[in-house]
């Protein structure tokens, strides 16, 4: 087992051996709603058996056009996701697990993928206090975190800190656990719950307040999926609150915002996606089709490691209300605020 990241989940996570402990659906909710790319799963075929018997998560955050980025996997657990990956930023990019766990198989996965040397490091720390773990500030290409804010109390302090160590134009692409309103305190102080990720787990409505608070662009849904709770004694003590599996995308844009409509066309050329590139659950950008979008995805597109991949043509036209991006709820149908 590995260690606690927090006091609070001693007694149960640290008795977790592996992900069939846990009491709830949230690690199958990993399985993809489309194929994983080739690479993907290439990367993770290769992941040592033990690291993947360890690995806890509840969701796939693997964006595509990671080659020779820099990443940072918060809460890195078992390593998983780290050595996949390593893999696919390649010998020229650099992966970084924060987590308070020991690294293992480094060497076994260098040897596995043909490098000369490892890309891959881990340091003990908190992903609240990504300085005080010798995390430099703009000098990440992506965070990628697997089921853990929700593992974290202050989630406002690890936001912030993605944004602060991340590159402008840098990406933060991360799974979680979200809950269908308000989680009660009296949820937050229980340690099953809390070490399940329930008690922790965000309000979905919050999520998009709470980036903006501190600094990134609006959170885009990439996909979600319900989580059920196997345990009787978990359902009772949830109550009329529900769970869902969220994976969304967020960036690090310039201050100055893109105003105008702009129309994109996307080349083809991303890796594992010549003919469509997915890009989150309401942008579906085919090879060379015209596609008008708002200021906010002009300025993702035109600002962060995906501006070669597309042809951008501003509008004179005024933008548009084209709406709120899809959430969570839009998915699972979960209840709004009242």
């Amino acid at each position: 087992s590995f260690k606690c990241r927090d006091s609070t989940l001693e007694g149960m996570q640290c008795r977790l051996e592996s992900s069939g402990d846990l009491q709830t659906s949230a690690a199958s909710c990993s399985l993809p709603c489309r194929p994983l790319p080739r690479s993907v799963r290439d990367a993770l075929s290769l992941v040592h058996p033990e690291v993947t018997k360890r690995f806890f998560g509840c969701g796939l955050p693997f964006p595509a056009k990671l080659e020779g980025c820099r990443v940072l996997d918060l809460g890195s657990g078992s390593g998983r996701d780290c050595y996949a990956f390593s893999k696919l930023v390649g010998p020229s990019g650099r992966v970084t697990g924060v987590d308070m766990t020991e690294e293992l198989y480094i060497e076994y996965h260098q040897k596995k993928f043909g490098y000369e040397k490892p890309n891959v490091t881990f340091v003990q720390g908190y992903m609240e206090k990504l300085s005080e773990a010798g995390i430099q500030n703009d000098s990440v290409d992506v965070v990628l975190s697997n089921c853990v804010v929700c593992l974290c109390p202050d989630k406002r302090a690890v936001l912030q800190q993605a944004y602060n160590i991340l590159k402008e134009g840098g990406e933060l692409y991360f799974s979680d656990m979200y809950a269908s309103k308000v989680v009660p305190d009296h949820m937050k102080e229980d340690p099953v719950l809390w070490g399940e990720g329930m008690g922790g787990s965000l309000f979905w409505q919050d999520l998009i307040p709470l980036a903006h608070s501190g600094g990134f662009s609006t959170p885009h849904l990439v996909s979600a999926s319900h989580i059920a709770i196997y345990s009787s004694e978990l359902k009772a003590k949830a109550g009329d609150v529900s769970f869902a599996s969220g994976t969304y995308r967020l960036f690090k844009l310039p201050k100055s915002p893109v105003v105008s409509k702009v129309t994109v066309t996307y080349k083809g050329t991303v890796a594992d996606f010549p003919d469509q590139l997915d890009f989150d659950s309401s942008h579906c950008f085919k090879k060379d089709v015209a596609v008008s979008v708002n200021g906010e995805m002009a300025a993702i597109l035109q600002r962060s490691r995906f501006s070669p991949d597309f042809k951008i043509q501003v509008s004179d036209q005024p933008e548009s209300d084209s709406g709120s991006t899809p959430q969570v709820a839009d998915v699972l149908c979960l209840p709004e605020r009242k």
